[in-house]
């Protein structure tokens, strides 16, 4: 059994967030949801980049930190879009699971190498215009290279949705995340 936290999307935490954390549970898995938003839900996804302006960069690592302090160590971090962010920079992470977003880990604006021997598995659509088309799944593509074949996955599907995941948008795809959740749970009992 893997012990995940997910960090949620600019749209805060979601009866869908809950929903697919409830599907990973459902391998037997621990799963956390924490709210850095305080309960806040955005309507849109500008309103949620304009809350964490709001909130700040620093509040919000804060509030992160606070919602992983009790938690044992060896935590798997997962995030959807904005909350891969926070993911994908966690100190003593044991495996990563980003959904629709991917940081740099080299170059000019490179977050930090990657931790050796630590899996990580990426997944995203191949016409989003935020994981697509603004440079994620290259940086996805260079992570999953780093991590090296045993280590890293990349899942690219077909449609240009962004927050595919979430059943309560729009833009959920229920095909792209039944294949989604499969694969997530066959990396997070790998880990066990």
């Amino acid at each position: 059994m893997a012990d995940v936290v997910l960090f949620h999307h600019l749209l805060g935490v979601t009866d869908g967030l809950r929903g697919l954390a409830d599907q990973l549970r459902s391998g037997g898995h621990t799963v956390h949801t924490p709210d850095l938003f305080d309960g806040e839900r955005p309507a849109t996804l500008d309103e949620g980049f304009a809350l964490t302006k709001r909130i700040g960069s620093e509040v919000l690592r804060e509030r992160a930190d606070r919602a992983v302090a009790e938690l044992p160590d060896g935590l798997v971090y997962g995030g959807f879009s904005w909350g891969a962010a926070t993911a994908q920079t966690r100190p003593g992470v044991r495996g990563a699971l980003l959904y629709e977003s991917c940081l740099p880990v080299t170059g000019e604006w490179a977050v930090g190498p990657w931790p050796a021997g630590v899996p990580v598995q990426i997944h995203g659509m191949d016409a989003d215009p935020f994981f697509a088309l603004e440079g994620d799944i290259e940086a996805a593509r260079e992570l999953v290279g780093i991590a090296g074949p045993d280590l890293g996955e990349l899942f690219v599907y077909p449609g240009d949705q962004h927050l595919f995941t979430d059943s309560t948008l729009p833009s959920y795809d229920a095909a792209a995340t039944a294949l989604v959740l499969r694969r997530s749970r066959e990396f997070l009992d790998r880990l066990r």
